[in-house]
């Protein structure tokens, strides 16, 4: 199978500029590859870096030491060391991110919210509505609500929005962070089905699934990063 991402001899810490500068390590020395169709499952206690682990992938937190290579176009770029314009294309083309906290800017309808990512990544306006359209449904968010803000939703329905807009665009690389939490069972489903349908294309998927259910059906292997976590002297 074709790999999309590669990471090589990742470490992280983070420096307190407040408190005389004191290092904090957070892990040292990861390495792992992830290929198009499997789902990996990033496990280990509470605080142990998964979501850390993730926002590097993503390029939002930087990296100590170590490469986090990721297959853009036919090509590997290192997103340790890449421009920030070669960032924000490979977000919208390649890797997509589902967090676990919708942001949003207000007063944008939430038709318009879940399309964006298939607009930018240039797909036609009214197919973007469509298919944007289609999620809302699978999802249940009720059609009276499309024409609203979804910061006026409740947390679930923010939550759903939030996983409609990481699903239109057919990412070859998608990054979850907890994506069923706090979900019934019912739209659990839909979840669960739709990475399987990622999957089935041809996705790689990276995933925090603190539900065990969840993290069986759909998930192929599994990486505990508390192994790499660096222990406290004390």
């Amino acid at each position: 199978m074709t790999e999309i991402l590669r990471v090589e001899n990742i470490s992280k810490s983070f420096t307190l500029h407040v408190q005389q500068q004191a290092v904090i390590p957070v892990f040292e020395d990861i390495n792992l590859a992830l290929s198009a169709g499997d789902c990996l499952a990033l496990t280990g206690a509470s605080g142990a870096g998964k979501s850390t682990f993730m926002r590097m992938v993503y390029a939002n937190y930087v990296c100590q030491s170590g490469q986090i290579n990721v297959r853009h176009q036919g090509d590997w770029i290192d997103v340790v060391s890449a421009a920030p314009h070669t960032i924000l294309d490979i977000r919208r083309v390649t890797m997509g991110y589902v967090s676990q906290f919708l942001r949003v800017i207000p007063r944008v309808s939430t038709l318009d919210v879940v399309a964006e990512p298939a607009k930018m990544a240039g797909m036609e306006v009214e197919e973007a509505a469509e298919k944007a359209k289609s999620l809302l449904h699978r999802l249940n968010i009720p059609e009276a609500l499309w024409s609203l803000s979804p910061l006026t939703f409740s947390g679930g329905e923010q939550q759903r929005v939030n996983i409609a807009r990481g699903f239109v665009t057919d990412y070859p690389l998608l990054l979850l962070d907890e994506p069923t939490a706090s979900l019934d069972a019912a739209n659990k489903a839909v979840v669960l089905d739709l990475i399987d349908e990622a999957k089935a294309r041809g996705a790689a998927v990276l995933g925090i699934f603190h539900d065990h259910e969840a993290r069986e059906r759909v998930c192929t292997s599994e990486f505990d990063i508390s192994e790499f976590r660096v222990k406290s002297d004390g």
